[in-house]
């Protein structure tokens, strides 16, 4: 009997086990308050070096870019970029090391030059951020030179600073997107045939108001010696299958992050202005608490940022190396990872990509890309996003309901089967489910529409008990009328 009760225990620890596996996956509710989740991800496997039959393993690897099964790496400090391919077996196969381009088809070949990012079009040129040579280049397959951008000879650009470029997007037109380290206007645009554009998606203005005051104070000497408010740098960006940019910054007051002043992630339009929808209690800034524990207090910075096709967005933080989902509402899917040695956990992420849903991660100190793949849990939530957007709100239901099993404390889920009953005409259901989850936007709008269906159904009878006042009232009236007229006789 006790042997019995021992394995139904361990069984039972199995199962838990296996539900939360490292336990490091959770998500935030609506207090902010951090609430353990089944794992979302697991590793599948931890890439070095050796594994790829590389003569020299990598240094400093600062870039990965996702086209296709093919997955590029900038590995900076062997001023190279390795392109390796995903195969169906899901394994990393190196492909090609791209460590020379050709200027012109006839000279000798050129060397890049510490590279940091590296991009491919959808017309498979290849794009990359020769930082230290101080120029972004267009290549062919071949490898040759098609198109050199270097620094802008325009009046809005600050001359005399030495062109850094650092990340490095192209839309399906050709316009081509440059972060460049000292550069802090947004992003340097140039058309299809290399010609500056000036500045996109220039960030906000960040600054306090007791430096504002103070600087009203002071005299032009002190001024003089004082730094300047300036706009921030981005520190990354990924161009999503419609074209837009989404941007990440590392550079805001920690203050500014629950205000929505900070602004840690932005969706930019062809305008350039954000327009990254934020429905949720929570705002997309990673953590909401941050706390003291091993000694890092600072909140979430990110230094990467992918969009997957189902307009899911994933960022790397780099403080606590964490992974964190939105949902493009701006719903925290889920939030993973951390600092350490061990497969699953970071000492310097320093870029995030996918490949369907599979999601690799660049320790750029470890020199390493840690490659995940979802679980049955992760895919359900996937599934369940994915059925709402194509507007099939019975199967997303359904779905919701099944991630409900895994994990009851999902808020997502709750909010997921309002929306649905939402879709479905089920206006009082919807009511229970936002209620449950205190989401306020949505109850207010099911209330609305079922609001406007009870009266619709009930305007019958309400008509006809008011007809039958007035009638009533009318016909009192007359009777009392005719009294008085009798009794006056």
């Amino acid at each position: 009997m006790m042997k019995r009760k021992l394995l139904l225990i361990a069984g039972l620890f199995t199962l838990y086990a296996g539900l939360f596996a490292k336990g490091d996956t959770y998500i935030y509710d609506y207090w902010g308050k951090m609430e353990k989740s089944p794992d979302a991800y697991r590793v599948s496997h931890v890439v070095y070096a050796d594994d790829l039959d590389l003569d020299i393993g990598l240094k400093k690897p600062s870039s990965l870019f996702a086209h296709g099964n093919m997955l590029y790496v900038a590995d900076t400090d062997n001023s190279r970029i390795i392109q390796l391919e995903y195969t169906k077996q899901k394994t990393l196969e190196l492909r090609r090391v791209i460590d020379h381009v050709n200027p012109n088809g006839f000279d000798t070949p050129e060397t890049l030059n510490l590279p940091e990012d590296v991009f491919v079009g959808k017309d498979e040129s290849i794009y990359i951020a020769d930082t230290k040579n101080g120029r972004v280049i267009r290549l062919d397959q071949n490898l040759n030179v098609t198109q050199l951008l270097k620094e802008p000879d325009d009046p809005t650009y600050e001359q005399g600073k030495d062109f850094l470029p650092t990340k490095v997007v192209a839309d399906s037109k050709g316009r081509v997107y440059v972060s460049a380290r000292n550069i802090n206007k947004g992003f340097l645009k140039y058309e299809y045939d290399g010609t500056f554009q000036g500045f996109f998606g220039a960030n906000e203005v960040v600054y306090n108001w007791t430096d504002m005051i103070w600087k009203k104070l002071s005299t032009q000497a002190q001024k003089e010696k004082m730094v300047l408010f300036v706009p921030v740098e981005y520190s990354n960006c990924y161009i999503d299958k419609e074209g837009f940019i989404y941007a990440v910054t590392k550079t805001f007051e920690e203050w500014d992050l629950k205000s929505d002043s900070a602004k840690p992630i932005r969706r930019l339009n062809a305008l350039g202005k954000d327009i990254l929808v934020k429905n949720a209690v929570n705002l997309p800034i990673g953590d909401v608490q941050w706390g003291n524990a091993a000694g890092i207090s600072n909140p979430s910075k990110f230094t990467d940022i992918t969009v997957l096709d189902d307009e899911v967005y994933i960022v790397v933080d780099e403080s606590r190396g964490r992974l964190f989902a939105y949902d493009n509402q701006g719903y925290l899917l889920f939030a993973f990872g951390g600092r350490g040695n061990v497969d699953g956990f970071f000492r310097q992420p320093t870029s995030v990509e996918h490949i369907g849903y599979d999601l690799f991660v660049l320790d750029g100190q470890n020199a390493s890309i840690t490659v995940f793949t979802p679980t049955d849990y992760g895919k359900l939530i996937y599934k369940a996003t994915e059925q709402f957007a194509c507007g099939e709100y019975d199967a997303s239901a359904e779905s919701w309901s099944k991630v409900l099993e895994y994990n009851g404390n999902y808020d997502l889920a709750y909010i997921g089967l309002g929306k649905a009953c939402l879709r479905q005409n089920k206006y009082k259901e919807a009511m229970d489910y936002f209620k449950t989850k205190r989401d306020r936007r949505d109850y207010s709008k099911a209330f609305k529409y079922y609001r406007k269906e009870w009266i619709e159904a009930n305007i019958g009878w309400m008509v006809g008990v008011l007809i039958a006042i007035i009638v009533i009232a009318f016909v009192s009236k007359i009777v009392k009328k005719i009294k008085w007229e009798l009794d006056s006789l």
